[in-house]
This record gives C-alpha cells, structure tokens and sequence, in this order.
C-alpha cells in the first residue's frame, strides 16, 4: 500500500518510481551491495572455511585489495581496531565468527562462515557517484575479498 501510494505522490509531480530512485542516488550517491559465496563440502571443507578466517583473523589486512582499511571489527574477539590512529575498543556486540572491514570511501566488506550450509560468505558494498562506477567499484572489491582468502 504505501508504494501505491509514493507511486501516486510522485505521478503528481511527473515522475516515476525509477526516476524518484535515480533522483534519491543522485542526491546521496549511488550505493551498491552484493554478495560472494564459496561453497566447501565436507570435513576437509570445514577445515578449510576454518583456515580462512584463521588466516584472515591474523593477517590484520591495512587494504583489501586497493581498498584501504580504516578499521577492522573482529566479532569473535569482541574487538574493534582503528587502523588510522591504532586506537582500540570493544563492539559490545554478542561473540560471532565475523569480519567486517570498514574501508574508505564508504566502502565496506565482511566475512563470515554460514551456521547451517558448508560455506564462506563475503558480505560488500560501496559507495560511488554513478551507478557504472558503484558497479565496477564493487566488481573490484568482490575480486580483492575472494583473493584474499586464496
């Protein structure tokens, strides 16, 4: 109901829901989120979907990729590092096997192991002023995530 009824707001003033949305990213910028998965079956998958956060956990990545890390928040740790100033605080969020990188320029990324299936799930997004450059921006980033855990 209340989409009928922007539609209807917004068919008033000549527009279109498509052209309000566009209107909206023009404004604030055009965000664009997606998400990798990488499937591993099996006891040696599990060890494996392990080893990558280990890896990731211990490697404190300043970039991913060209995306520079300004600050890491590791949930199982409870821990949130500032990697501009080394400042060091606590997410006083429940413990949780995730990774999330806050990068600059608004751009962001995280890594957890699914509870329920045998995968690896890289979580992103970024923030760009079209919606051909938020794309290939969050291409790049995708590629880098998947890269690091090679």
């Amino acid at each position: 109901m209340l989409l009928c009824e922007a539609a209807a707001f917004y068919k008033k003033q000549g527009l279109t829901l498509w052209e309000q949305m566009i209107n909206i990213y023009e404004k604030y910028g055009y965000y664009r989120e997606t998400l990798a998965t990488i499937t591993l079956k099996g006891i040696e998958g599990q060890e494996k979907i392990k080893e990558i956060m280990e890896k990731m956990r211990n490697t404190k990545a300043s970039n991913v990729g060209n995306f520079k890390v300004c600050e890491l928040r590791d949930y199982k740790e409870g821990k949130v590092t500032n990697l501009i100033t080394n400042d060091i605080g606590k997410t006083d969020l429940p413990t949780s096997n995730v990774l999330y990188y806050a990068l600059e320029n608004d751009a962001w990324c995280c890594v957890r192991p699914s509870g329920t299936e045998p995968k690896i799930k890289f979580y992103m997004g970024v923030k760009e002023d079209t919606m051909e450059k938020a794309n290939a921006k969050l291409e790049e980033l995708k590629n880098a995530m998947l890269k690091m855990c090679e």
